[in-house]
């Protein structure tokens, strides 16, 4: 499974981006994806998920703010963030668990310190 990031970019408090995630080698519409985010020095946050059902879920700092879909057929993974906040700086990262779960436990084992699953490189997202 290869996954691609972008989208990241410097904007000020109160903004909005959409990242994206270009997914390949994988049942792109089986499987469970999400984003999760890590602050330097901090450990991994599940941020947002999705299910092969569609289902989502969200962290409770982004409820309300981000909107995690999918992109067809182009196989895209995508992040719409709003309201943007200084707390909300961190690398974005788009991933597949190895294991299919649901939207919730996606989720919590993105959080998890273990290798959960697939990730690309992330991309940079910074709010002053």
């Amino acid at each position: 499974v290869q996954l691609v990031e972008s989208g990241g970019d410097s904007v000020q408090t109160g903004g909005s981006l959409r990242l994206s995630c270009e997914v390949s080698g994988s049942r792109y519409n089986r499987y469970c994806m999400g984003w999760f985010r890590q602050r330097q020095g901090n450990e991994r946050e599940g941020v947002a998920a999705t299910d092969a059902d569609g289902s989502t879920s969200y962290a409770d700092s982004v409820k309300g703010r981000f909107t995690i879909s999918k992109g067809y057929p182009k196989n895209t993974l995508y992040l719409q963030m709003t309201n943007l906040k200084p707390e909300d700086t961190a690398m974005y990262y788009c991933a597949v668990p190895y294991q299919d779960r649901s939207a919730t436990e996606t989720l919590r084992v993105m959080s998890s310190g273990g290798d959960f699953g697939y990730y690309g490189q992330g991309t940079q997202v910074t709010v002053s």
